[in-house]
């Protein structure tokens, strides 16, 4: 392969990359964490407060868009930004997880995964090249090749099975992608379970097919943490130095800090929103929960020297109140209060390696987290 021309590695410390990814709507700076606007919206929040936090890039998915509104829809209707109104790069996943969380709904065989839609219940057949032109239709700057992603613990012959299927499909999402405008992106997939020998055959087979850039896929499905590092020190340095690498799905602070120690430049996660729904916040001291009593009487915010507005400014005493009480309010400013973090702890991430004091901040900000929130008053 040649290098890449949309990916510029511009710091290093250690096994940590800081760079730059350009896409047709723009540049994405990394390690970067992309939102998950799973069918084409932020729950809870509007795209100004995700932008406004930081997000160069946010995640909708291939599975959902498909079945609602439609792909040919979006793409009469201006494609993914301009339907949404996200006027920034958007990657799309395959929809290979929805599958695998479909499973008792599914067919799978080499031609395709068949399936029945959870909207309403038509059948839909879904190929790889059928993924790859509904991203397209998307007008996705980043897809993804169709995979299988096994849910672990499994065994070791239908993990083989998964990631041999996934390399066949990922060199037909290859030749599908083919035709597409200059600067759009494909992806390919690693799987192989918590099998380090299948991870590697997995990522060589990757990069002898050759994508833009290179996913980690199928963990953080099940498996502790120290198995998900492991598979990350087993796939990350057969990957090309100069292609960005993804780990899907993931996932806690912690598992993003570590995992950028090991060398990955992307990430997403539903936890930010999803956790934010349900009255958790997470903080430079740690996850809080502001279902907890002890906040019922605390005047304090969450975090005086937080640099976002929400984070300073409302009272714990008052999101415990919006919590309890159920209010909508409540989970849209924990929500936005999540991305925030999120991408102040990423925006903190690219500034240390590129000075080259990314362990000390590693160790600084674990270190933190360690002590805890901030006892009550």
């Amino acid at each position: 392969m040649t290098a890449a021309s949309y990916f510029h590695l511009q710091g290093r410390d250690g096994e940590a990359r800081t760079g730059a990814l350009t896409t047709p709507h723009g540049v994405v700076r990394t390690p970067a964490f992309m939102p998950v606007g799973t069918a084409g919206a932020m729950k809870g929040l509007h795209w100004r407060e995700v932008r406004d936090a930081g997000a160069d890039i946010v995640l909708g998915n291939t599975y959902h868009l498909m079945l609602r509104p439609g792909a040919e829809r979006i793409a009469a209707l201006g494609g993914l930004q301009t339907f949404t109104g996200w006027n920034g790069p958007m990657l799309t996943d395959s929809g290979g997880f929805q599958v695998m969380s479909l499973a008792q709904l599914r067919k799978l065989s080499e031609h395709a995964v068949t399936f029945r839609s959870h909207i309403d219940g038509a059948k839909v057949e879904l190929t790889p090249e059928r993924s790859i032109e509904v991203q397209r239709l998307l007008g996705s700057d980043i897809a993804m090749q169709l995979d299988e992603c096994v849910r672990l613990p499994a065994g070791r012959g239908d993990i083989e099975r998964a990631m041999q299927l996934s390399l066949r499909w990922g060199e037909r999402s290859k030749r599908a992608f083919e035709s597409a405008l200059p600067g759009y992106l494909l992806f390919g997939i690693a799987q192989g379970g918590d099998v380090a020998e299948l991870r590697q055959a997995s990522a060589r087979g990757l990069v002898d097919t050759g994508f833009h850039g290179y996913a980690i896929g199928g963990l953080a499905v099940g498996e502790p943490q120290a198995v998900m590092l492991a598979m990350i020190e087993e796939v990350a340095p057969i990957l090309p130095t100069d292609r960005p690498r993804y780990l899907m799905g993931v996932g806690t602070p912690e598992d993003i800090l570590e995992a950028v120690a090991r060398g990955i430049d992307m990430f997403d996660c539903v936890l930010p929103t999803r956790n934010g729904r349900h009255g958790m916040a997470f903080t430079r001291f740690g996850a809080v929960n502001l279902q907890n009593a002890r906040h019922a009487d605390d005047p304090r915010p969450l975090d005086e020297e937080s640099a976002w507005p929400s984070t300073r400014s409302y009272a714990r005493a008052y999101l415990h109140h919006l919590v309890k009480a159920g209010e909508t309010l409540g989970a849209m400013l924990l929500s936005e209060i999540n991305i925030a973090y999120y991408q102040t702890l990423m925006q903190d991430i690219r500034e240390a390696i590129a000075q080259g004091t990314f362990q000390q901040f590693r160790q600084q900000t674990r270190a933190n987290w360690a002590r805890g929130d901030l006892p009550p008053r």
